[in-house]
């Protein structure tokens, strides 16, 4: 009886100690040059719960970002945080992205955006800062397609930052 008690004891304590884990803050960010649009495709990747975070800070502590609170006042939002925090140069020009849209998936906000008129990429660089005012240990993956050769990079608060050529 006393073994059974023990037993139990050490599978509550052991089952306890996984319930605080640590937390990470990732976000991936695909970038996929299309030749024959001339376009660079961009779908960016966040925990809907940190995005929500940032932008209840930012600009309206109601936010809720969910398939039922849908709206374009949201749409804004999203549009002028993303727009603000990742900045991309084509051949070493800043190019203008274009936001098109979001969907959720399980604990996910997917987010669309496009650069058009994207004749060629020689050299490829980006800013990505997107929640770094919010979590410390954010790490941003950067994943690009261009010119049929897959590079990736990881931006943190501290190197922003990353350049690529083909």
């Amino acid at each position: 009886m006393k073994f059974n008690k023990t037993i139990l004891i050490v599978l509550i304590a052991v089952s306890l100690s996984f319930t605080q884990l640590h937390k990470y803050y990732f976000s991936v960010t695909d970038v996929e040059y299309v030749e024959e649009k001339q376009s660079l495709q961009i779908i960016t990747r966040m925990f809907i719960d940190d995005f929500e975070k940032v932008l209840q800070q930012r600009y309206d502590e109601d936010i809720l970002l969910n398939e039922t609170q849908n709206s374009d006042k949201y749409d804004n939002y999203i549009n002028k945080y993303l727009t603000q925090k990742i900045v991309i140069t084509i051949n070493d020009k800043e190019v203008n992205l274009t936001y098109l849209g979001k969907k959720y998936e399980d604990d996910l906000i997917i987010c669309y955006l496009e650069i058009e008129n994207i004749k060629s990429v020689e050299h490829f660089k980006i800013a990505n800062t997107v929640l770094f005012e919010m979590f410390e240990d954010q790490q941003n993956m950067i994943k690009t397609k261009i010119n049929s050769i897959n590079k990736n990079l990881l931006l943190i608060k501290e190197n922003p930052k990353g350049a690529i050529n083909y």
